[in-house]
């Protein structure tokens, strides 16, 4: 029976269950509603006997642009909350981690399929995947770390290692596809028209192995990591977002918008970095 969601797809096919974020206009921005639909479909899928792995997608020209700022400045609190308590930030902030690290803790294999924007929480739905491939031209990085606040959810680390992790996230910049792979932050880059033929040959070979030992060897590795203080990181990285949010830039950034538009100062942010972009072979030299 399909599932009755408004802002994802779900589909089951050839033992693999496929998500695609489904709102095309916003590029897919995150809203309450699609973390909550999202959470509930990884583990329909995870309970689902004939399931094998997990496609996540997005719908449109990307993946997922990040969440839904179109309220920002306009609705009471939304400015950074300057009302909210820090504990009452970390607790929200962790409420939308729990939602997303479904897909991580979900005993089958997830697998991102990333092209056009993967930006800020976009990142965060393709980096607990178990496996991130991209086009070759797709735009990945957390560009909101230069106004808004640090990463809540933060596994760059153990993908791309620190020094790379530390350049992306100190300048905001982001990377494509292809630069992506070369440093470890995705599996593989491919050309955008082979992208879907290249994920579902990986669920394909996925659905030829039983889920339970596609099970076992996902916890096994899982648990590497969090021997290495993956989880852990998460709830730090809660509470550092929500820390980050105390600062004069983050407090201040609601209300620009509130006084010139999201649009605006999104571009008077971002123009000084140029292209935004950091390459992993050429140089960049100077702004």
């Amino acid at each position: 029976m399909p599932a009755n969601y408004s802002d994802i797809r779900y589909e089951i096919e050839g033992g693999r269950a496929r998500v695609t974020l489904d709102r095309p206009d916003t590029h897919n921005a995150i809203t309450d509603l699609m973390l909550t639909e999202l959470e509930d479909a990884a583990w329909r899928a995870d309970d689902d006997p004939g399931v094998h792995c997990l496609i996540l997608r997005g719908a449109g020209r990307s993946f997922c642009a990040g969440y839904d700022l179109t309220k920002l400045g306009r609705v009471p609190g939304a400015d950074q909350r300057p009302g909210r308590s820090f504990d009452d930030d970390v607790w929200l902030i962790e409420r939308n981690n729990r939602r997303i690290r479904a897909l991580w803790e979900m005993h089958k294999p997830t697998i991102a399929q990333v092209h056009g924007n993967c930006l800020a929480g976009g990142t965060d739905l393709a980096m607990v995947c178990d496996m991130v491939v991209a086009a070759d031209d797709a735009r990945i990085g957390f560009p909101a770390a230069r106004s808004m606040g640090t990463l809540p959810n933060n596994l760059w680390l153990y993908s791309c290692g620190p020094q790379w992790a530390k350049r992306l996230q100190l300048t905001g910049d982001s990377v494509t596809g292809v630069d992506a792979a070369r440093i470890g932050l995705v599996l593989k880059s491919v050309p955008f028209e082979a992208l879907e033929d290249e994920v579902e040959g990986i669920a394909d070979r996925l659905a030829l192995i039983d889920s339970d030992l596609l099970a076992a060897n996902k916890r096994i590795t899982n648990l590497g990591m969090e021997l290495m203080g993956a989880q852990v990181l998460q709830r730090l990285a809660a509470e550092t977002d929500a820390r980050a949010h105390r600062a004069e830039a983050v407090r201040g950034f609601g209300r620009r918008v509130a006084e010139l538009g999201l649009r605006e100062v999104l571009r008077r942010r971002d123009e000084p970095f140029g292209d935004g972009m950091a390459s992993a072979r050429e140089p960049d030299g100077r702004l």
